[in-house]
């Protein structure tokens, strides 16, 4: 495996590129505050020329995505279009049983806005719509067990809307859909899944960019994230470039004295099978 390269700033990499396909949660903010430079670093990725389009397993639709990185700091100015996988979950939701249970918080209700589908109670469902937790602060799958042991039983598939299994809020790890999903999984249940590191969420991101610029060559696309199993592994998937940032998530891996080990951030990718061409702490 051919080790990644460390890099200062995007700006060292991006003239190669016309078109960024960057993470959200854990590269622009974390659930708390922006991240300014990271942001600034998009913003100058525009004014170079290069089209920017936000990819993140986010459960909600576009619009609400978009007044939450207003309100965490991320200017509008830092992206061109933004795909969520509530975006292309509602696809699936739409394919699926007509009488669903959401498993998450009220909050997420706009998903269904517009679909010919009832949310109901558990008894009447057909199938789980995931969101998330009802309390993701106190909460963790095997809390859904009993619950999630009558879906399997009766045959309902769990549609995940956000596949992250865990992300970063502040300085806490906090567990996500994607973590439910598994478990879920693991009880024998099925489900269906369109966010990182499936593919339609990659299609509809270069659908949005093609928007914008027109066609574009895969080989001039680089994505950037921070999440192994789902913009690592679902970039390098599609076949794009990809820039990691070493300091989200999986940062404790290979963390000494509060730097990111080389060494130990190597022997960790190439035991994840994971090939960036880069990588940075933070994206700058």
């Amino acid at each position: 495996m051919t080790m990644a390269d460390r890099i200062k700033t995007l700006g060292e990499i991006t003239t190669g590129y016309e078109l960024i396909l960057s993470d959200v949660w854990g590269v622009l903010h974390n659930g708390v505050d922006a991240f300014p430079a990271a942001c600034t670093a998009l913003e100058e990725a525009r004014k170079a020329g290069l089209t920017v389009v936000l990819i993140t397993n986010s459960p909600r639709p576009a619009p609400g995505v978009i007044d939450q990185l207003r309100v965490l700091g991320v200017p509008d100015s830092a992206y061109d279009r933004i795909v969520t996988s509530g975006d292309v979950t509602r696809k699936l939701i739409a394919e699926g049983p007509k009488n669903v249970f959401l498993l998450g918080p009220e909050r997420d209700m706009p998903l269904f806005e517009g679909l010919d589908v009832n949310v109901t109670g558990e008894a009447d469902a057909e199938a789980i719509v995931c969101t998330g937790f009802f309390d993701d602060e106190k909460e963790v799958p095997e809390d859904y067990h009993d619950m999630l042991v009558r879906f399997v039983g009766k045959g309902a598939p769990l549609i995940c809307a956000n596949p992250d299994l865990v992300v970063e809020r502040g300085h806490r790890i906090i567990p996500c859909a994607g973590a439910v999903a598994a478990y879920f999984e693991q009880l024998g249940g099925s489900t269906r899944i369109a966010g990182k590191p499936h593919s339609p969420i990659y299609e509809a991101a270069l659908a949005a960019a093609r928007e914008v610029r027109g066609e574009i060559d895969l080989a001039k696309v680089i994505a950037v994230g921070d999440g192994m199993p789902t913009d690592v592994k679902g970039a390098l998937s599609y076949g794009l470039d990809l820039l990691y940032v070493s300091g989200g998530i999986h940062a404790a891996e290979y963390t000494v004295n509060g730097q990111t080990d080389e060494a130990i951030l190597n022997a960790y990718l190439k035991r994840e099978g994971a090939t960036p061409k880069w990588w940075m702490p933070r994206l700058a």
